[in-house]
């Protein structure tokens, strides 16, 4: 692999297979979590192995802003928090890329006496803020929106206890609703009908929060107080996939990945691996804060089978749906995606992008508003992906093409900072050429 003169320009070559062993930065959600309640809680927490993408560290900014001491050492960090009590900010909190930093973040602020603007960047300002600011408006906040986007203010009030059943299968929107429920006045349950990854519960957990769960049914008393923690943050099952989809590509493949979550509201992403035909050994497992962490083995037997993704699964898999479609026109029998109409509103069109890029590389597919068809038994050619500045379609299409017939150049490539800095440096280690 080789940089080309420009720096937002990576061009990579084919691979003849996949080894080796890797011990992946911190999950960005769980570090997400751990600076937000970091900040808000009595006392100093410190992390280990916390996230080295750009959006949790927006998040660090955001706590810092709003009063707490943040120390960032590599991926060593300690937050000492506010007590309960937040600064107001003289200046916007810039959120840079992360709808998480925005979304959940205005959860925590609601219940804060004072008015709390949210910034972010070009791809932030189009994402949906709409969904949080119903809830948070229910509660007793008042929450102004641009065209129902950032620049976002949420104007602070005393909240009261909400009965909430989520509309969207969305984690960040019921964070932001448990997190306006610490402080409110009465005990907020929220319904899901669709489960979302819960790291949530667990982080508030960790702090000393007491959550009860009944059926689909979250509940939250108000009036709680967090306490600091100390905390190893479980290695990326989001990072990991790039990988474990290139371990699919190679029938002699060997992976090895160490201490990774695998949180079990995640680890449908393993299922879908071993469905495809990939071998997956769980080593070991261990519990930290309630996150499941292990390390796991990844090999692939000789045939490479499609996979549809629909309903719950898609929703269980958002964030890995691009990685997936890129290498389904490897498989044998293609993959069908649908009800996966949230990849629309995300840093991009993830929908629109996979589609163009899969076509830049010679390969049929047909898109749909909600998800797309790939034929499989597809060979792809070498070609020019757009990255639409979306760290997870440069990831992915750097992904497909180790199988290509030729060098592919990514545009864009500097986006997989926001999530995994380390992305293209371990391709290459485990890239055999």
């Amino acid at each position: 692999m080789s940089s080309s003169t420009e720096s937002l320009t990576k061009v990579i070559s084919p691979a003849r297979t996949l080894r080796g062993s890797l011990v992946l930065p911190g999950d960005k959600s769980i570090s997400h979590r751990y600076a937000l309640l970091a900040g808000l809680a009595e006392g100093t927490s410190k992390f280990s192995n916390f996230s080295t993408g750009a959006d949790p560290h927006s998040s660090l900014k955001c706590m810092a802003s709003l009063g707490a001491t943040v120390s960032v050492h590599k991926n060593e960090v300690e937050v000492t928090g506010m007590a309960g009590e937040f600064l107001v900010p003289r200046q916007p909190l810039d959120c840079g890329n992360s709808g998480s930093t925005m979304r959940m973040l205005a959860g925590l602020v609601a219940s804060q006496p004072g008015d709390f603007t949210f910034v972010g960047d070009e791809s932030l300002t189009v994402r949906p803020m709409e969904r949080i600011r119903k809830p948070l408006e229910q509660m007793g906040a008042k929450v102004t929106l641009t065209e129902g986007h950032a620049p976002m203010t949420v104007h602070g009030a005393k909240l009261k206890a909400l009965s909430f059943e989520a509309p969207i299968a969305s984690a960040q929107v019921k964070t932001a609703v448990l997190f306006a429920g610490l402080r409110a006045e009465g005990t907020t349950s929220v319904v899901e009908s669709v489960r979302t990854r819960d790291h949530s519960e667990h982080a508030l957990r960790a702090f000393g929060a007491e959550l009860k769960r009944d059926g689909d049914r979250l509940y939250i008393a108000g009036g709680q107080k967090l306490k600091a923690i100390e905390a190893t943050v479980p290695g990326d099952l989001s990072s990991a996939t790039f990988f474990l989809c290139a371990a699919l590509l190679f029938e002699d493949s060997n992976l090895v990945l160490d201490a990774v979550g695998l949180n079990p509201t995640r680890a449908t992403l393993l299922d879908v691996i071993s469905g495809m035909g990939g071998l997956v050994k769980v080593l070991d497992v261990q519990e930290q804060h309630g996150e499941m962490v292990g390390t796991i083995q990844v090999n692939r037997q000789k045939a490479l089978r499609g996979f549809d993704i629909t309903g719950a699964l898609t929703a269980s898999l958002i964030d890995e749906i691009p990685a997936l479609a890129a290498i389904a026109p490897y498989t044998e029998n293609g993959m069908k995606i649908r009800d996966a109409k949230e990849l629309r509103v995300k840093e991009s069109d993830r929908i629109a992008l996979v589609v163009k890029n899969l076509r830049a590389m010679g390969a049929e597919v047909v898109e749909h508003e909600d998800g797309m068809d790939i034929p499989g038994g597809q060979k792809l050619s070498g070609g020019v992906i757009d990255s639409g500045l979306d760290h997870r379609i440069a990831m992915a299409f750097s992904i497909a093409a180790l199988r290509a017939e030729g060098e592919t150049t990514i545009h864009g490539a500097e986006a997989a900072a926001v999530s995994f800095p380390e992305f293209f440096d371990y391709l290459d280690e485990l890239a055999i050429r």
